[in-house]
């Protein structure tokens, strides 16, 4: 438990780091609100097509009775609006930190900087950058979608998929939303998906308490854009944790500790 509150703490300072330099949190806004606009307008259009989407899908249903096929339609309903949500979550931060690669790699280094100690680069150009993280966020989004698939199918099962598989959903939004930011800083640090997938299954509820109330603020509308600069500064604070040397113990060894031969 103590790694969960760790995890939420380092969202907690990035919001803080953020909203205290405030030209570098105005710097961080331009990538979100241009995607905001782009996502704003696929929700709508997924808002106002859903009901016609299920009403194709399901013509078995035609001929049910009443109240059959409206409890059948109207779940689906619900539940492909809450796929596409489960969806927008995570391609969100995956389409921001691709528009605003220049800007978050900026950002990421300078919370480096005011933290003190070495700030790595990855003397990559933006070109090799760019192609780098659109890569990793595709294979990123595959396994997201896989999950997604079957969360979206547990969710027809009665009573657990109308309150377990949501749970569920979330943590998968906020491990993956967590893995999506700190890449900004670990790649700067030479590492590749592999790897930094296997970094953070090491210290999976500091991911979670980090990544998880981001995804629920996500969810708000217009909030991921406010959030954002604050979630790649608290993610590259986490990236430092992550990536630290275990700490030494300053005690000198004892003169009675007994020495191997």
């Amino acid at each position: 438990m103590s790694d969960l509150g760790a995890g939420f703490g380092y969202l907690v300072k990035g919001q803080r780091w953020a909203f205290g330099h405030g030209r570098w949190f105005g710097f961080g806004l331009l990538p979100a609100l241009i995607t905001l606009v782009l996502y704003a307008g696929a929700l709508t259009g997924l808002g106002y097509g859903a009901d016609d989407f299920v009403s194709w899908a399901t013509p078995f249903a035609d001929d049910w009775s009443s109240p059959w096929l409206g409890l059948l339609r109207n779940t689906l309903v619900v539940l492909v609006f809450v796929f596409g949500m489960f969806l927008a979550v995570i391609t969100f931060t995956a389409v921001t930190l691709l528009v605003g690669q220049p800007f978050y790699e900026s950002l990421s280094e300078e919370v480096d900087r005011t933290e003190g100690g070495e700030v790595p680069e990855s003397g990559l150009p933006l070109w090799r950058e760019l192609w780098i993280s659109a890569r990793d966020s595709v294979r990123i989004l595959v396994r997201v979608a896989l999950y997604g698939v079957l969360l979206f199918a547990l969710g027809f099962i009665p009573v657990v998929g109308q309150t377990v598989i949501p749970v569920l959903g979330f943590c998968v939004s906020g491990y993956f939303l967590s893995e999506e930011l700190t890449a900004v800083a670990l790649q700067r640090r030479g590492m590749v998906l592999k790897d930094r997938l296997t970094l953070l299954r090491g210290r999976r509820m500091m991911v979670l308490g980090f990544g998880v109330p981001l995804a629920l603020a996500f969810v708000v509308p217009f909030v991921a854009v406010f959030l954002m600069p604050g979630a790649v500064a608290g993610a590259t604070l986490l990236a430092r944790e992550l990536t630290a040397p275990p700490a030494t113990d300053p005690r000198p060894a004892s003169p009675y500790t007994l020495q191997k031969d």
